[in-house]
């Protein structure tokens, strides 16, 4: 499977897979989108309650690990003890980490690098405010892990990758996280949004990034 980096209009990279139709991010910005997604919308609101009790979060597809960098820098200017868990069964290759541009735009090209060069299967402390644990494995056969705050669901479309966007997904990521937590996504179409209620999800659509009219923050009530 090729894949290609390409720059999108704020300037930030993504990856393509031309044989899929597919690219990491939106093409009007990929450090916009995963901004206004993943930390705006799921992460801020947590920092926003000045509870300093470590926050657990869990990504659902590790990808070019731009949601991991936003989250690392925000653990440091919150002085917010973060503890991040990443799945991802297809890791990027060596050539591709070097020639993704997000270290040099946000200043942290050393913590960039230092997130894709940790080792697998560990969680590993990158600061005093910021652990790392990624997991490379398909969702389908990851193990639970329990007492998570927030959930950055990272997926291709349901579309490409339609046996992420069930039910049974859903339900199995509802009984990870603590009540009161939230899963943040780009996707709001109506088939998804009603597998999450039917998971136990209360569901909300909210503003979406740039180019996108909506996204979903859903939440475990109880």
């Amino acid at each position: 499977m090729q894949r290609e980096i390409q720059l999108t209009n704020d300037g930030s990279h993504t990856i393509a897979i031309p044989e899929m139709g597919v690219t990491y991010h939106s093409h009007h910005g990929a450090i916009g989108e995963s901004r206004h997604v993943y930390i705006d919308a799921g992460l801020q609101p947590l920092l926003d309650h000045d509870n300093k009790q470590p926050i657990h979060i869990l990504e659902i597809g590790f990808g070019t690990g731009l949601n991991a960098l936003l989250t690392y820098q925000k653990a440091i200017a919150h002085k917010q003890v973060i503890h991040y868990t990443a799945i991802e069964p297809f890791p990027l290759t060596a050539k591709e980490i070097q020639s993704i541009n997000y270290g040099n735009l946000l200043s942290l090209q050393k913590e960039f690098l230092a997130l894709h060069n940790t080792a697998w299967e560990e969680q590993v402390s990158m600061h005093d405010f910021f652990s790392l644990t990624k997991r490379k494995v398909l969702l389908p056969h990851a193990q639970t892990i329990p007492n998570i705050h927030c959930i950055y669901f990272d997926a291709f479309s349901p579309t490409v990758q339609p046996k992420l966007w069930t039910q049974a997904i859903f339900e199995n990521l509802f009984s990870m996280l603590l009540p009161g937590g939230v899963l943040v996504t780009y996707c709001s179409k109506s088939i998804i949004r009603k597998a999450m209620m039917a998971a136990g999800f209360t569901v909300t659509k909210i503003p979406g990034p740039w180019g996108k009219r909506e996204m979903v923050r859903a939440w475990r009530d109880h």
